[in-house]
């Protein structure tokens, strides 16, 4: 399982990853860093199969508009704070782990909420 954390992200959420022996990268250490394009970063993702991790709705939008990215991760908790991020990814990393093997997903983490979309 192969991760890209857009930019509003912290750097700790790719520390998790990599502690938890993940292949994780920040959107900060490709291209055009934070100034990469979203559809840059999607193509991206796309091409070296990486799942994208981010807070930005536009990344779902082109999800199901475009079908890229294919595999997305899309938090959607508001000015959560890091740590209690991680708990949620900690908790459900199995489940993450096991739809991420799928071509194309969406997986939607919210307040009270994680839903799968799976094609």
């Amino acid at each position: 399982m192969k991760l890209l954390c857009d930019v509003h992200i912290s750097y700790k959420i790719v520390t998790f990853f990599r502690i938890n022996n993940l292949d994780a990268i920040h959107v900060n250490e490709i291209l055009d860093r934070w100034n990469t394009k979203d559809k840059d970063i999607c193509e991206f993702a796309d091409k070296n199969d990486y799942i994208v991790l981010t807070k930005d709705v536009d990344f779902r939008n082109s999800h199901f508009l475009q079908n890229s990215p294919k595999k997305l991760i899309k938090i959607g908790l508001g000015n959560i704070s890091t740590i209690a991020l991680i708990k949620i990814l900690t908790q459900n990393l199995q489940k993450i782990q096991k739809i991420a093997g799928n071509d194309y997903f969406l997986i939607e983490i919210n307040s009270d909420t994680i839903s799968y979309s799976l094609n």
